[in-house]
């Protein structure tokens, strides 16, 4: 605890600094929200296990570490550094952040619809856009989240996009976050905001890797707004380092006969820790929250996610699968909330895990808090092992037992692939994952949606009312 406190005190010195040192470049509006975010850190500390929401994931690691602020101005990666974390935007964005810092060398902002803004989020504090100061910071909750709130008090860089009423955006912005710390443990918050204005549509895929085996912490925040009658696709791909430590707070706000998927892919880290929050605050909301995570050796993963349905005749699901051997470690804990008034609700929530190995553990907890009384909500979980009657059916087949397994799974890991809609990023990784798998490079995993009928009825359902 000694420790602990000692760091809180090392981010309240590294606050006062940071606060000087913004004095003359924002506004006022944002230098009162960093003040009253750091006072919501300071108020609640770093989480610990004795917190409800956090009993199977301890922080100590990361509240006990010394970071330091990542180097803003360091060497930038080469092209080549980038390749295995990019795919084949045809034609769309690309922003690439190199320690929580935009780096427009390396970026390529191709044409857009007219209005459309996609820039940095510090260009954007300094051009003083009126819809980023609307919206930013506005959606999540600093209250109770201790890493929101650090994120939103040390802010500086990130994404900001806007897509006026009535145009869409075609092709996918992807915004790539690389670290490179050069053997020192250092902290960045990235920042993104999206905001899709009503009968609007995009894309976008964020990335988050490391460029070598380094100890760093990522706290990244993104908030996401979506109009009436507007539809959001958001991908988060997680391949940081074996030693990073990554925490994100995903935001999304919904309004009438909205459409939102987000998918959450995490491969690295070694302790992980996703917080999904989705407010459906409009009748006739779609919102779908996908995710998958493969891990080895001691990784740890929680995925937390809360939907809370506002308003009536609203539609969820929530499909998460996971994959863990050695000693990995997985935390699911899925909460439906059903408002009072919020009739008509249909609500489908699922965890499904495959354990490869003895010692691999995983702890889920899926939960419905239910006020309404006309509703239709569903939840439940598996825990399991690869079945021994496959293993032998494929071995009966003429396939070694090594690369029996190794297919059995690849078509679980795969169902949750096969729902990604850019066929590019799902070619990646799927390749990423067969990478980690022995025989990995003759399996093949066949077209999107085929694997889950259920899955694949309310996806055919929710297209079918956004083209009425």
């Amino acid at each position: 605890m000694i420790a602990v406190q000692e760091n809180k005190n090392t981010y309240r010195s590294m606050f006062d600094r940071f606060r000087q040192d913004r004095a003359g470049g924002d506004p006022a509006w944002l230098m009162e929200i960093r003040k009253s975010a750091f006072s919501q850190f300071s108020r609640l500390g770093f989480p610990t296990t004795n917190d409800e929401e956090w009993r199977f994931t301890n922080v100590g690691p990361i509240a006990t570490t010394d970071f330091k602020p990542a180097d803003a101005d360091c060497e930038l990666p080469t092209l080549a550094d980038l390749a295995p974390f990019q795919f084949d935007l045809a034609g769309g964005c690309l922003l690439v952040f190199v320690n929580g810092r935009f780096s427009a060398e390396l970026s390529s902002l191709t044409p857009l619809p007219n209005g459309v803004v996609v820039q940095s989020l510090a260009e954007a504090i300094q051009g003083g856009d009126a819809v980023l100061q609307a919206n930013l910071a506005r959606h999540v909750d600093c209250q109770d989240q201790a890493f929101a709130a650090l994120n939103t008090a040390f802010m500086q860089d990130g994404a900001f996009i806007h897509v006026p009423r009535g145009v869409v955006v075609e092709q996918p912005i992807h915004l790539l976050h690389v670290s490179q710390p050069n053997g020192q443990a250092t902290i960045t918050h990235p920042r993104h905001l999206i905001v899709a204005d009503d009968n609007s549509a995009v894309t976008v895929v964020e990335t988050y890797a490391g460029l070598a085996d380094d100890v760093y912490f990522t706290n990244a925040v993104t908030e996401i707004v979506v109009g009436e009658n507007a539809t959001v696709d958001h991908y988060m791909i997680e391949r940081e380092s074996a030693r990073a430590f990554h925490v994100a707070t995903r935001q999304l706000h919904q309004f009438r006969s909205s459409n939102a998927r987000s998918h959450t892919v995490s491969f690295g880290g070694d302790l992980v820790r996703n917080d999904i929050n989705a407010v459906l605050d409009g009748e006739g909301c779609d919102c779908t929250l996908n995710g998958l995570y493969v891990l080895t050796g001691k990784q740890h993963v929680d995925n937390h996610l809360r939907v809370n349905h506002a308003k009536p005749h609203c539609n969820s699901w929530e499909f998460f699968k996971g994959v863990l051997d050695d000693r990995s470690r997985a935390v699911f804990t899925g909460r439906i909330v059903v408002h009072k008034d919020a009739q008509k609700t249909d609500a489908k929530q699922s965890n499904m895990n495959l354990l490869l190995s003895e010692g691999a553990l995983v702890n889920t907890n899926p939960q419905l808090e239910i006020l309404a009384d006309d509703v239709k909500c569903t939840h439940g979980a598996t825990i399991g092992q690869i079945d021994a009657e496959a293993i032998f059916y494929l071995r009966t087949r003429g396939i070694s037992e090594e690369a029996a397994r190794s297919l059995l799974i690849y078509a679980f890991a795969g169902e949750s692939i096969g729902q990604i809609r850019l066929d590019n990023l799902r070619d990646q990784l799927q390749s990423v994952l067969s990478g980690r798998l022995p025989h990995g490079d003759s399996l093949r995993i066949g077209r999107p949606y085929e694997y889950n009928r259920e899955y694949a009825e309310h996806v055919r359902s929710t297209d079918r009312r956004r083209e009425t």
